[in-house]
C-alpha cells in the first residue's frame, strides 16, 4: 500500500515553514529547506504518536480488535 502525503514549503523571514496538506498537526519550520523537510518527518511522527495515544485512551474498556493496516515509510 503507497499513500502519498503533500509537504508543503513555504518560505519565510525566518527560514522556512512546511506543513503535510493531509495530516492537520504536522508542521514545522526551520532556518533551511532540509532543516525544515527533516524536522517534518519528525512532526508526522509525533502526530501520529500521539494519535495513537488518545485511541488507546478512548478505547479503554471496550473490546476492540487491532490489525497492522499498513507502513508509512519517508
Amino acid at each position: 500500500m503507497n499513500i502519498d502525503l503533500t509537504a508543503v514549503f513555504e518560505k519565510s523571514p525566518f527560514g522556512y515553514i512546511g506543513y503535510v496538506e493531509e495530516l492537520p498537526g504536522a508542521n514545522t519550520q526551520g532556518e533551511t529547506l532540509e532543516e525544515t523537510k527533516s524536522n517534518l518527518v519528525e512532526a508526522v511522527q509525533l502526530v501520529l504518536e500521539s494519535n495513537r495515544q488518545l485511541a488507546e485512551e478512548e478505547n479503554k474498556g471496550k473490546e476492540i480488535i487491532k490489525e497492522i493496516f499498513g507502513l508509512v515509510t519517508a
